[in-house]
């Protein structure tokens, strides 16, 4: 009898972050962003000079949980979330530690995009979200076969999630998505009327 199996998973990790306990509020983050963003020159500089939409301290500040004890908790969560999401990869660490290396706020104003791309040099990635206003936009995840995809054709509108050469994510304010960090996204046009923000983030193995 012929068998049809599925092969080499991608798994994307999606909950409530505050599902393993206390968590920082989405208002208590929302402020904080809004803060560093004020203050933060730099950051400010850099994203016009780079043509990023709106925000982002991903090259300007790279001790936010040092700076800000919002971000030190935010943190403690995120370890635990991660550390779930390694035990489902069954990744063999051989005694080493995957931990946090980056840490960045994203603020995305209406109109604004982040173009496909990856974490080069981590091993986990992700995002919680501090913002979601209506129309806001969800995360466009890509098949990361896409590439070898030569001549086939395309797939019906109705296919398989698992089948399917792009995935649309639309995470709730207050959820943390992770996904390895080979995974190419990317951040659709926000329709919304208001800001997009987000806290994302990237684990190493060392």
């Amino acid at each position: 009898m012929a068998q049809i199996r599925s092969l080499f998973t991608t798994r994307l990790y999606q909950a409530a972050l505050s599902e393993p306990g206390q968590a920082p509020t989405p208002d208590e983050l929302r402020a904080a962003c809004l803060s560093v963003a004020e203050d933060d020159v730099a950051g400010q500089v850099w994203s016009e000079e780079n043509d990023y939409p709106g925000y982002t301290s991903y090259a300007s500040l790279d001790d936010l949980p040092w700076r800000f004890p919002v971000f030190s908790e935010l943190v403690d969560v995120l370890d635990q979330h991660v550390t779930r999401f390694l035990e489902d990869l069954e990744f063999d660490l051989d005694g080493k530690e995957v931990r946090l290396d980056s840490l960045w706020i994203n603020i995305l104003p209406s109109g604004g995009t982040h173009a496909s791309h990856i974490h080069p040099h981590s091993v986990i990635s992700g995002t919680t979200y501090v913002a979601m206003p209506d129309g806001a936009s969800a995360l466009k995840i890509e098949d990361p076969r896409s590439a070898r995809m030569m001549a086939a054709p395309s797939r019906r509108p109705d296919a398989r999630a698992e089948l399917r050469p792009f995935i649309y994510v639309a995470p709730k304010v207050g959820d943390v998505l992770l996904w390895e960090s080979w995974l190419r996204h990317e951040v659709p046009l926000n329709m919304a009327d208001e800001n997009r923000i987000s806290v994302s983030f990237n684990y190493g193995w060392a």
